[in-house]
Order: C-alpha cells, then sequence, then structure tokens
C-alpha cells in the first residue's frame, strides 16, 4: 500500500449539524473551543462536511465561520449538496439539486389550513413566501407571491409554518414526499427518499472515505437518518431521548461544546475531549 493510500484510509468524514450542535438555531456565532477543534480535525486530514436543514444561504455563513473554503456542504436535509470552493466568485458549485412540484401541498395545505404560511426555497437567495415569515425563521431574502405562483415554480424545500401544521405530515408523505415535523408548528417538505443521509452517502463516496470512517453529530430528529447512518453516530446531551437512542454515543450539550469534545476524542483515539466524557463509546 503506497503511503498515499494510507493516509486515505485513515482519513475520516465528520458530518455536523448546525443548529444545536455547532450554533444556537438560526446564529452564526460558534464558540471559540468548537472551531478550535474542527481546525484541528481538518489539520490531521480529516474532512468536515455540514448536514443541515437550513437552506444554502443559511449553511453559508457557518462554512465561513469555521474557515471551510474547499469542503462539502449539504442543505435543506439533503436536497442541496454544494463543493465549497474560494476560487469562485460565489464561493461554491452546486453539485446535486433535488427539486419537486410544490403545487399539490401547497394546494393541500391552504385547503386544510387556510392561514397557513407558506415559503420555497429559491436556491442561493433565500424564499418566494405567501407571507412574510418573521425575521430570522428563513435564512436569506423573502419575496411575496401569489400560493397560485409560488405553487407553479419546482422547489427544492418547502416551508409550512402554523398552528395545526402537523396534520400536513401525513398526507404529504402519502402523496410520495418527504416531511419532516421540525417544530410544533413547522413542517419541512422535500423531494421523495431525501434525509441528510442520502447526501452523506454521496459525498462520502466522491471522497473515497471509507465507510467504517464516518462519524456524524446531530441533536435533532432530522439527524437521525445520519446519525444511522454513520459508522460512530453522537447525539448532543440536550438531544430528545428519541435522537440518543439512535446514536452510539452522547457528547456535551450545545453550552457544554460538545462537539468539541466528540471531534477531539475521535482525532485522539480517545473517548472524551475538552473535559466532556462520551458515553457508550464505540472505536473506530
Amino acid at each position: 500500500m503506497s503511503h498515499q493510500d494510507t493516509l486515505q484510509s485513515r482519513t475520516m468524514l465528520a458530518a455536523l449539524d448546525i443548529d444545536g450542535t455547532l450554533a444556537r438555531s438560526g446564529m452564526t456565532q460558534i464558540a471559540p473551543t468548537v472551531k478550535a477543534a474542527v481546525a484541528r480535525f481538518r489539520a490531521d486530514g480529516h474532512h468536515v462536511v455540514l448536514a443541515s436543514g437550513r437552506s444554502l444561504v443559511g449553511v453559508l455563513p457557518i462554512a465561513t465561520e469555521l474557515d471551510l473554503t474547499d469542503e462539502w456542504v449539504i442543505a435543506s436535509n439533503g436536497a442541496i449538496t454544494a463543493r465549497l470552493d474560494s476560487r469562485v466568485p460565489r464561493g461554491y458549485e452546486l453539485e446535486d439539486v433535488r427539486n419537486f412540484d410544490p403545487g399539490p401541498v401547497v394546494r393541500l395545505a391552504r385547503t386544510m389550513l387556510p392561514g397557513v404560511r407558506v415559503g420555497a426555497e429559491r436556491v442561493g437567495c433565500g424564499y418566494d413566501v405567501t407571507h412574510l415569515f418573521p425575521t430570522g425563521q428563513l435564512n436569506g431574502a423573502q419575496q411575496t407571491v401569489p400560493a397560485d405562483l409560488l405553487g407553479e415554480r419546482s422547489t427544492t424545500r418547502l416551508v409550512l409554518r402554523g398552528p395545526g401544521v402537523g396534520r400536513l405530515v401525513d398526507p404529504v408523505r402519502a402523496a410520495g414526499l418527504t416531511a419532516l415535523l421540525a417544530e410544533p408548528d413547522w413542517v419541512d417538505v422535500t423531494a421523495p427518499g431525501l434525509s441528510k443521509a442520502t447526501a452523506l452517502e454521496k459525498v462520502r463516496a466522491n471522497l473515497g472515505v471509507d465507510p467504517a470512517r464516518t462519524v456524524a453529530i446531530g441533536d435533532g430528529e432530522n439527524d437521525l437518518e445520519m446519525l444511522r447512518w454513520a459508522a460512530r453516530g453522537v447525539a448532543m446531551g440536550h438531544a430528545s431521548k428519541m435522537v440518543r437512542a439512535a446514536a452510539d454515543e452522547v457528547t456535551g450539550t450545545l453550552d457544554q461544546h460538545g462537539a468539541a469534545a466528540a471531534l477531539d476524542a475521535l482525532d485522539s483515539g480517545t473517548t472524551s475531549g475538552s473535559g466532556v466524557a462520551l458515553s457508550s463509546p464505540r472505536t473506530m
């Protein structure tokens, strides 16, 4: 085996959720402890892939905060995969974009819940919306458009917001689309069969990382598939019981910089880091 092959066989891929894992929901500030751990992990030759429910314009500031200029990012729960490239004007190249026809969902939502807010992602820009969402709830610019027009344009991600939207999850899934109840009054809709895990598997294969050298760190229900996909799934300490049960290990909370602990543990080959112990460790 050549030296290059040996290095490749040791390379790890760490898939990192953003909201609740690296930063507070909707924020871009990341604790210096976490930033330093990410830098050390990458300096040792490993890959860091941001995998978020945020739209692409919401993921990019986090990549900048972490000084990621040549890695991959996954946005909109797997609907968008982009490769960061500081040499191109916008700083990234789109590698995979999965659109779907939102019309049936828009009509269903407005029939069942006439007052529902609907937002359709415009990749790299923001959202077309039926009604403006409160500041901070959506990433990027918002453009108000009639519901009929919004439903005619294909999109990567549809956001349904309002009391009772959980009632829409089963009908949307029955129509063959991916529906995720992100919050009690928030549903994300994407194309069929998508998750962070489906996008991550393609990135892993592209990078040539051994499946046994993958790790995922997250805290939300949209991280479940990703945690099960990884050879080593790590749940944040504040995650729900269901998310923690899906993981191989539990690290510290966001306030305890649990993501840093997990990354340092991986890089050092130990089961603790940054002063926070990981429970139920599994050696890679």
